[in-house]
């Protein structure tokens, strides 16, 4: 007997935008679902895909969900954008690392049927190998994402040290990274968590100042930024930067919706107080893809980047690997040298019968201490020296 295929589902960005859609709270389809409210939340950000019968209940959950949104879509659809959003023709440093476009390989067979039936029949193109869609990928992504990167933790090094590192980490885990719906995304959202690490403080490179950046202006604008607080210097990034939706935003910073909007609004409010100039969102969205534009910071080669990854994963291996050989050495030594008996502690000392007790000089009577008292005295002298003679 063989198991049929999983449920299919939405990319976890469309889980959640389905679920708000809905009006529904992360609770609410925990309760439906049979889950905890965290494992909701792990599974709209894409961290963990759900299971067996909790897979089945999910799946229609969502599909309830978006027979409910199509009225809802269909009419917004049609309606204008807001004019608090981020304005859709942004410059390219800071958008096009958000815009590549890179085909996900086919997650089953009807997906490479539907292609088929709208291309025309021709020479099928030679598919990628990893390596050349990683490389792909990674021409892309990261030239853009080292200024983003620098924008967020003001540190030319670091910046380029968190787009390898991220990248490396993508490499490792590219089946996982290859089938997302948005690869850029992901290696993005790396990049960023480990730029904004607070072990960085701890490295001894940190108290060296950097060269601040050419103008004025874009010093003004750097120092703004770097004083608001991490989390909303990431979140007015994402948002009036990057350009993505407050719902990815918030799906990416991992906050409700509300609370990202909160947090863009008091990033925006405490820019505009130190630049009032940049009170408008579209204007602070150019400044910033002016400032990163305005950084030159150049991307090492992905095949560096891939090698640089597999030695370090090479590695750590071999440091397990030695450190799990250490163990078992020393754990074969104590049992080498450990006793294999028991050995009883001796028991206290007892009085044997019929042993005679100790003896030796009695104490002196009176009488022998008067006796040894004369002795003394009359014999202090001793006797004449006799001294040898002839005669």
């Amino acid at each position: 007997m063989t198991q049929g295929a999983a449920t299919p589902l939405p990319p976890p960005k469309e889980r959640r935008r389905l679920r708000e859609a809905g009006s529904l709270s992360r609770d609410e389809v925990a309760e439906r679902v049979g889950v905890t409210r965290e494992t909701v939340r792990r599974w709209e950000a894409g961290r963990t895909t759900p299971k067996g019968h909790k897979r089945e209940a999910y799946a229609r959950l969502l599909a309830e969900l978006t027979t409910a949104a199509e009225p809802t879509t269909t009419a917004t659809t049609a309606t204008t954008a807001t004019p608090t959003a981020a304005p859709t023709t942004a410059a390219p440093t800071l958008t096009a690392a958000t815009a590549i476009q890179e085909p996900a390989p086919p997650a089953a067979g009807s997906t490479a049927v539907a292609v088929a039936e709208r291309e025309p029949v021709a020479a099928a193109p030679r598919a990628r190998t990893a390596a050349e869609a990683f490389d792909a990928l990674y021409a892309h992504a990261a030239p853009f994402l080292v200024r983003q990167t620098y924008l967020l933790t003001g540190r030319r090094i670091l910046a380029r040290e968190s787009v390898e590192r991220a990248f490396q980490q993508a490499w490792q885990q590219w089946p996982e990274v290859a089938v997302d719906p948005d690869p850029a995304g992901w290696v993005r959202a790396a990049a960023y968590e480990y730029a904004m690490s607070p072990w960085h403080g701890l490295r001894p490179g940190k108290q060296r100042p950097e060269a601040p950046p050419a103008t004025p202006e874009d010093r003004e604008l750097l120092g703004a930024l770097l004083d608001l607080p991490p989390v909303y210097r990431r979140t007015l990034l994402l948002y009036d930067g990057v350009g993505l939706d407050l719902p990815e935003t918030a799906a990416e910073t991992e906050a409700s919706t509300p609370a990202a909007a909160n947090r863009i609004l008091h990033a925006r409010e405490a820019v505009a107080n130190r630049l009032p100039d940049l009170a408008v969102p579209e204007q602070l969205h150019q400044r910033l893809a002016e400032l990163a534009g305005s950084e030159r910071l150049d991307a090492p080669v992905s095949t560096v980047v891939r090698s640089g990854g597999e030695k370090r994963t090479r590695f750590w291996t071999r440091a397990a690997v030695a450190f799990t050989v250490f163990i078992i050495g020393a754990t074969a030594l104590t049992v080498r040298v450990a006793p294999t008996h028991y050995e009883p502690v001796p028991a206290p000392g007892s009085p044997i019968a019929g042993v005679p007790p100790l003896t030796g000089p009695e104490p002196l009577t009176p009488a022998d201490l008067e006796l040894r008292k004369e002795l003394r005295e009359k014999l202090s002298g001793g006797p004449e020296r006799l001294a040898p003679s002839t005669e």
